[in-house]
């Protein structure tokens, strides 16, 4: 039993891994090839997860398993025959694993490049402060897909984290331009309510009034609803979230919500109906992910369902050059029709998710459809947010391929579009 956020729930990790999947799919040959895999890629998953959203009569092909659970092929064959033939050998398969992760982009879009001098802050944009609180840098269970997997390995060079509010707090003081603070991760609902207060409570003081909006990324409505419902630290959390709210903060809780069925659980209703009782507002973001929700059927159930539970939907991301992206990557031409056909299928309160968005270097690159122009098709591009401002909503194109799946695979359309493919500036 583990301890996050005041709740209590078995937590099963790569050393568990195993014995969970043949005792519940039979599977000896699926549980090992997936023990393989967690020795590259984090792997951690909670009772909640097990016991409430995995279907596991149809696993391994259920969209939950696929979401939670290694499997072989989120490695390239030639990776996974090399661990299989290091599995006997400690020394050659630490080896193995430490070549086969860092050939797997560790930290996309220059998260660490492009970084504050100050570890685990992020200030890609003038008026947003990323903040990673060393104590949330886990979660109650990891996604598959997850393009921060790297700060879960136990690899120091490779985490961004700071160790207490007051390397925020002077990073604020010198830095009056920003407006949203964004708390993440990892999840920093995972933390009890006393250490999440030391990093929230600071920002409600009048000198950081600049401050007009605080955001913390979190799973924990799918993933651990307790934290919000019954634990211990559930009141104090929600009497943290009114504070907020009633300072004049705009309080945005950032749910990431991958399948309709992670809403559907008795804990997540109730824990949406506790966290809107406090003012906050709740938005929710993911990416279309390759065998959990790349079906425009999907994405339109689950803006319905957050419409429902008052929850904007506000991103539909492409998944990141990360990891498994081969696995769970969708090319955008097929990203884009998946958006558009969804927005077909519901009201206008449910189009407020933007997307396919792409999280770049330069900033956020939304895919607005392909146009066909006299020098042949190409994607129609712009910026919702830059680290150069002149960029946001200016059109712009690159050659299409329909094999493209991300800002790699793109390049200008023409000798105006240069400029927004090498555009790198930005607040460091």
């Amino acid at each position: 039993m583990t301890t996050l956020g005041g709740t209590r729930s078995r937590v099963y990790t790569g050393s568990s891994l195993r014995d969970l999947i043949e005792r519940r799919t039979g599977d000896e040959v699926l549980a090992r090839d997936a023990a393989l895999v967690a020795s590259v890629l984090p792997f951690k998953v909670n009772t909640h997860a097990v016991d409430e959203l995995v279907d596991w009569s149809r696993a391994p092909d259920d969209p939950l398993y696929r979401l939670l659970f290694p499997h072989r092929d989120m490695l390239a064959p030639a990776d996974f025959d090399r661990l299989d033939k290091a599995a006997a050998d400690p020394a050659g398969l630490r080896a193995a694993v430490a070549e086969i992760r860092a050939g797997m982009n560790p930290h996309p879009a220059g998260q660490l490049e492009l970084n504050t001098p100050v570890r685990g802050l992020q200030h890609k944009y003038e008026r947003t402060l990323l903040v990673f609180p060393r104590q949330g840098q886990t979660c109650h269970s990891y996604c598959g897909y997850c393009f921060r997997w790297a700060q879960f390995i136990g690899e120091p060079d490779l985490r961004m984290a700071v160790d207490g509010p007051e390397t925020m707090t002077s990073y604020l003081d010198h830095h009056p331009a920003v407006s949203d603070v964004v708390l993440t991760g990892g999840d920093p609902l995972v933390m009890q309510t006393p250490l999440l207060e030391r990093y929230v409570r600071p920002l409600l003081d009048p000198r950081y009034e600049h401050v007009e909006s605080i955001r913390i990324g979190t799973k924990a409505v799918s993933f651990q609803p307790d934290r919000i419902t019954a634990g211990p630290d559930a009141d104090s959390l929600l009497r943290l979230f009114e504070d907020v709210v009633h300072a004049g903060r705009h309080l945005a809780l950032m749910l990431h919500v991958s399948h309709p069925r992670e809403l559907r659980t008795d804990g997540a209703r109730k824990a949406l109906a506790r966290l809107r009782g406090t003012g906050a507002v709740l938005r929710s973001q993911a990416p279309v992910i390759r065998r959990v929700n790349d079906d425009p059927l999907v994405w339109a159930d689950l803006w319905r369902e957050q419409v429902r539970r008052d929850v904007l939907p506000y991103y539909l991301f492409v998944e990141r050059d990360t990891g498994a992206n081969h696995y769970f990557g969708v090319p955008l031409v097929r990203v884009h029709e998946i958006y558009r056909d969804a927005l077909t299928r519901v009201s206008g309160l449910a189009r407020t998710a933007r997307g396919p968005v792409m999280s770049v270097s330069p900033g956020k690159v939304v895919v607005d459809g392909v146009a066909d122009l006299p020098g042949g098709r190409a994607f129609a591009l712009r910026f919702l947010q830059a680290r150069d401002p002149r960029l946001v909503g200016r059109p712009f194109y690159a050659r299409f391929r329909a094999d493209a799946a991300g800002w790699a695979d793109l390049e200008p359309y023409g000798l105006a579009d240069h400029e927004f493919f090498d555009a790198h500036g930005g607040t460091t």
